[in-house]
């Protein structure tokens, strides 16, 4: 039986991961709290007045910055802890107090190249989270396709590399590629499969050192002819899903 491996959210788009043990869909939404803060760079096109859905290139990734993929982050009575790389302090701040804003940027300025585009503004999503889709999409991504690219790397490809939604496990390799316009039920949700996830450089960096040390995106080329990981789904039956809820296509 197929079945939910991991649920993952990602509060801070490209900053931060944590894991989930169940979570409420709803129909037409992005994850609960999935990527409802992003942060604009000095080069962003992002307008806080009219804040719209805008392509991933308008904010700090880890794609532009590998070492942005060693962050966790966790809840705390103050809003979010991030810890880096193992770092024994962790920096916490509320996203809500807007006054708390300029040193989460400082802190995290430390992290990004200097010959790249530098924070500008931490911004909050408005009618959806600030998915790389241009619909409200979840992501859903195969534990066996994730051991077919880790055979070929010769090496384990961690999941948090891809900062995904949803895992599954149960199906065989590959197979979620053939899912494009069916529908799947996980869990009491159901959702409809749209796309295939185009992958980008930040999943060749290591998300226990900030290292970029797997080039993924090259052995995809070369061993099944494109860059793609996973699928978007969109969600068209509202429910509730948790880990091992059973997972079919419907």
């Amino acid at each position: 039986m197929a079945a939910v491996s991991t649920l993952y959210c990602h509060p801070i788009k490209g900053i931060g991961r944590h894991m989930l043990e169940e979570v409420r869909l709803v129909a037409g939404q992005t994850m609960p709290e999935d990527r409802i803060w992003a942060v604009t760079h000095e080069a962003s096109k992002y307008d806080p007045a009219t804040p719209e859905w805008i392509s991933c290139n308008n904010f700090i990734r880890g794609a532009k910055a590998p070492s942005l993929q060693a962050i966790e982050l966790y809840k705390t009575a103050k809003g979010y802890g991030l810890l880096h790389n193992g770092q024994i302090t962790p920096f916490e701040f509320d996203p809500e107090d807007e006054a708390q804003h300029a040193g989460f940027l400082h802190w995290l300025a430390s992290y990004i190249p200097e010959n790249r585009a530098q924070p500008k503004a931490l911004v909050r999503a408005e009618a959806r989270g600030m998915t790389d889709s241009d619909f409200p999409s979840i992501s859903i991504q195969t534990k066996a396709s994730l051991a077919a690219l880790s055979d070929v790397a010769g090496k384990p490809v961690q999941p948090e590399r891809f900062r995904g939604n949803i895992w599954l496990d149960g199906f065989a390799a590959w197979e979620e590629r053939s899912w494009i316009g069916k529908r799947i039920r996980i869990g009491e949700a159901e959702l409809v499969v749209r796309e295939h996830i185009g992958r980008c450089m930040a999943t060749t960096a290591n998300p226990d050192s900030g290292e970029q040390d797997i080039w993924t995106l090259k052995l995809l080329e070369k061993h099944w002819g494109h860059t793609d990981f996973g699928v978007y789904g969109e969600v068209v039956k509202s429910g509730r899903i948790a880990l091992g809820d059973k997972a079919e296509l419907i």
